[in-house]
């Protein structure tokens, strides 16, 4: 396959918007070295709508970017099932999660796990959090400096080097605020570029929309009965939605990056407002990614098709550099890097947000009480946002693409049982520290089991959860005598004041 050009024009619209966004997060320097408290809750002072924004900057990611429209394009729009699952979420978070995060003034959800478990629960999430999100700063690095170097003769190592360089020193110097403002930005953007591409597909399309519903009516690309044939689960729309819903439920409780946000804003009507926001934006990621694939599969079809050895991942920067002006497509390859950044940045600040307070804080305070939190967790951004590049580096010298699909499949493994113990630790009061141990333990090895068989990741993803509520609550009556003062920390006693111990 004949590569494209980058071009000038489009090289110079994304430096500049990433030495923008590099401008933007370090403006907040100054708030930022404050306090802790600045540095990683943005002292509760933020706007709904922003954080709302930001919520959503940080959970649609460049793959996302990249890989919904490549799956209705390859696929159909089964997936998009999944996406519906914000619907019901929303209402659970604001109704039994975020009232107990906000209630404890906490500023990791791990230390929730502390107070209603043991230090080992929490240190343990925290820990498995912060290892998840290494590799998950990488592989937001290198699939989008893949696949736009698989089209362009651009070097996929200057781009790697530049993205991570730029997002290290805004979130090293902006805090959660210069993180939060820039993700505001970035998440206009990518909005934007997709809407764009949309825009541009369909008035090359020769009939334009109806001709693309035709295409996808005919071939059976949207929905059809195969996704709702139980004998095949991989399509099978009911088990793609709950395996969606259990992901996106471990996302919003008991991941780092969205829920420090939720004690970023000055009230509970304010954190309901960015729950809302990010939950509209979430349903319209439905059409806007979903139906960009379905244009330029009929665009495709309609014009040529592509290349005999090309790769789909590279789908989108493709039909940007092919089809979109210079400068306009440079800024749509932006608004990919964009979801990047964002998702990067966000990772960064809430490892460094754990390793000070559920690690510096918790156990090693008096060691070194002479250092500032704020420069430790400057510290563990640099080391993290360095280790992230380098291992974004290594994968763009090899064909490394499935050891490193196998090691986020095996790290995502252990995110959704940590949902099923914040569901333990809220919805029950049976529940203790030894038993939702064995359940974690013992719902790893089935979820293992689970991806072993290669039949889906929403099975891997269900089974999960499942296994982590349930044992961890069976397991709990082998361990009478494990336990805590729990009032104020169960749904049950939620209106009772809790008395830290």
């Amino acid at each position: 396959m004949n590569k494209v050009g980058f071009g000038f024009v489009n090289a110079a619209v994304v430096v500049v918007y990433l030495l923008f966004m590099l401008g933007v997060g370090s403006s907040f320097m100054k708030k930022a070295s404050k306090s802790a408290d600045a540095f990683f809750r943005a002292e509760g002072k933020l706007p709904g709508w922003a954080v709302g924004m930001s919520i959503f900057a940080t959970t649609l990611s460049s793959i996302t970017f990249m890989s919904i429209p490549e799956k209705s394009f390859t696929t159909d729009w089964a997936f998009a099932i999944g996406s519906l699952c914000i619907i019901p979420i929303i209402p659970i978070l604001m109704a039994y999660y975020v009232p107990f995060f906000r209630k404890l003034n906490v500023t990791t959800a791990y230390q929730y796990l502390e107070e209603r478990f043991n230090p080992l629960i929490r240190t343990l999430s925290s820990l498995l959090f912060m290892i998840y999100h290494l590799g998950r700063i990488a592989v937001v690095i290198y699939l989008p400096v893949l696949a736009v170097a698989s089209v362009t003769t651009i070097n996929p190592v200057l781009i790697a080097i530049g993205v991570g360089i730029i997002c290290i020193v805004y979130t090293f110097l902006g805090g959660m605020e210069g993180v939060v403002w820039s993700d505001v930005i970035q998440g206009f953007v990518l909005l934007g570029g997709a809407l764009l591409i949309i825009i541009v597909g369909v008035t090359q399309i020769d009939g334009g929309l109806g001709t693309v519903v035709n295409d996808i009516a005919v071939e059976n690309k949207f929905l059809s009965a195969a996704n709702f044939n139980i004998h095949d689960l991989a399509r099978f729309a009911p088990l793609i939605f709950f395996g969606q819903f259990f992901n996106s439920l471990y996302q919003y409780t008991g991941s780092q990056d969205v829920v420090q946000r939720y004690s970023s804003t000055g009230s509970m009507r304010e954190t309901k407002q960015s729950l809302w926001i990010t939950g509209g934006l979430g349903l319209l990621t439905i059409p806007l990614f979903f139906g960009m694939g379905s244009i330029l599969y009929s665009f495709y079809k309609n014009n040529g098709g592509l290349p005999a050895d090309f790769n789909t991942s590279a789908l989108v920067p493709y039909f940007v550099l092919r089809q979109l002006p210079a400068g306009i497509g440079g800024l749509v390859i932006a608004g990919i890097f964009a979801a990047a950044q964002s998702t990067i940045s966000s990772s960064l600040n809430s490892m460094s947000a754990c390793f000070v307070v559920d690690f510096k804080q918790r156990f090693f305070n008096d060691k070194f009480k002479n250092v500032s939190d704020v420069a430790i967790a400057r510290w563990v951004i640099v080391v993290a946002g360095i280790l992230g590049t380098m291992i974004t580096i290594y994968f763009t010298a090899g064909n490394t693409s499935q050891t490193w699909e196998i090691f986020l499949t095996v790290s995502g493994l252990f995110g959704v049982p940590i949902a099923g113990i914040f569901a333990l630790g809220i919805f029950t009061e049976r529940a203790n520290g030894k038993g939702v141990l064995v359940g974690f333990i013992l719902s790893v090895l089935l979820a293992l089991w689970a991806n072993y068989i290669h039949i889906s990741s929403m099975l891997v993803a269900t089974i999960a959860f499942i296994a982590s509520f349930v044992f961890g609550y069976v397991a709990s009556y082998f361990f009478p005598n494990d336990k805590k003062n729990i009032v104020g920390l169960t749904y049950s006693t939620r209106n009772e004041e809790y008395k830290r111990q």
